[in-house]
């Protein structure tokens, strides 16, 4: 096996990577933050499929954030991959439960109402599993989706500068490097190759 680790990890190695992995929380997101950098695209397309996927991570509607990225970029003219990896670097199950109660509490204040629920219980679990959507819109997800529209706006109009502006930075530094291997190399004297 090529990657098989030369000891095999015991119960008591795995139980504490389950908790602390070994590398730490931040190597996935330096994973992303490059993967996001080596993108062959123009920086506004990066940015752009970035922010596609920021604004969308906001939305309730879970299932279809990667689609409704996907779309949303396509028409902005950015890019793809960059979009997936904003959809899932910004809206992850870590981040979930504090973008839906900011949705939530922001929703109530712009819709001006209090808090519909106060008193009353809903089952979302029949709700979803009988599919009454008609009933889910009103307590539920039209508050979270008119209270996503301002942080969405703002966060993915932040990110987009900040996407913008590295990948600029950090295509001009890499096109420099190449820039002066191939001159470094051109510049390297040829060795007389003997002819036969």
């Amino acid at each position: 096996m090529l990657f098989r680790r030369r000891k095999p990890a015991g119960l008591r190695e795995r139980t504490r990577e389950l908790f602390w992995p070994r590398k730490g929380f931040l190597r996935p997101l330096r994973y992303v933050k490059m993967r996001i950098l080596r993108l062959t695209a123009s920086p506004h397309a990066v940015a752009m499929g970035v922010a596609a996927g920021v604004f969308v991570s906001w939305t309730p509607f879970i299932g279809v954030h990667f689609i409704m990225a996907f779309v949303l970029a396509y028409f902005l003219s950015g890019n793809m991959v960059a979009a997936a990896l904003g959809t899932a670097a910004f809206g992850n199950p870590l981040t979930y439960p504090f973008i839906w109660a900011a949705t939530w509490e922001i929703g109530h204040l712009l819709l001006m109402r209090e808090d519909a629920m106060s008193g009353q219980s809903v089952d979302l679990m029949e709700l979803f599993h009988k599919l009454r959507f008609t009933e889910l819109w009103k307590p539920v997800l039209e508050p979270m989706l008119i209270g996503a529209i301002p942080p969405a706006a703002i966060s993915s109009v932040v990110l987009y500068i900040l996407t913008f502006y590295t990948v600029k930075g950090f295509q001009v530094r890499r096109r420099a490097k190449l820039m002066e291997r191939a001159r470094l190399h051109l510049a390297r004297p040829t060795q007389d190759i003997p002819t036969v």
